[in-house]
């Protein structure tokens, strides 16, 4: 089932809104805030073994957490952060994803010192198959799995499947494409 036809079939309701509210305006539209590129990444490392609408309600909790998506800010994050990160019950208190968010906050700092910014790091990769993005991110960041490397890049963009062909927002997607 896409996450377009998983949308359709859901009941009016919050859950439907939170759902929509991303697929609609979000998933699959190309980033290139380095910061905003972070936060989807973390969002998406958080998700796994979690439903993505966990993730969508937790959505603000972590923006407040994460320092908004600094990506500066949350590199520098102290022993005390990371205490505060597995001590709010507002995100996923998990030690490998806090550890994975910080490191990985470094690495771009690193990716941004060498490219500019992470998002023409992203670029100068770009376009490339799905199984070596995923070789590319399990050798940069931690917490990098293969469904989490094709979620992260579809959610961006990066990669073919984030919309079914006859969704609206796939249509939308190609104007906008084809305008660049």
């Amino acid at each position: 089932m896409t996450y377009c036809s998983y949308i359709e079939q859901l009941p009016e309701g919050d859950k439907k809104t939170l759902h929509k509210n991303y697929h609609d305006n979000h998933y699959g539209f190309p980033l290139t805030d380095d910061n905003e590129l972070f936060g989807r990444l973390l969002m998406e490392i958080n998700q796994a073994g979690l439903s993505w609408e966990t993730i969508l309600k937790k959505e603000s909790a972590f923006r407040i957490a994460y320092r908004n998506f600094n990506i500066a800010q949350v590199a520098a994050f102290s022993e005390e952060d990371r205490d505060r990160l597995l001590n709010d019950a507002g995100i996923i208190r998990n030690r490998l994803k806090v550890n994975a968010a910080i490191e990985n906050a470094r690495t771009i700092l690193t990716l941004q010192q060498e490219f500019g910014s992470f998002s023409q790091w992203l670029a100068h990769h770009h376009p490339q198959p799905k199984e070596d993005w995923v070789k590319l991110f399990k050798k940069t960041f931690r917490f990098t799995g293969g469904e989490i490397v094709n979620e992260f890049l579809m959610s961006i963009g990066f990669l073919p499947g984030a919309h079914a062909e006859d969704c609206p927002v796939y249509k939308q997607l190609l104007l906008q494409s084809e305008k660049q």
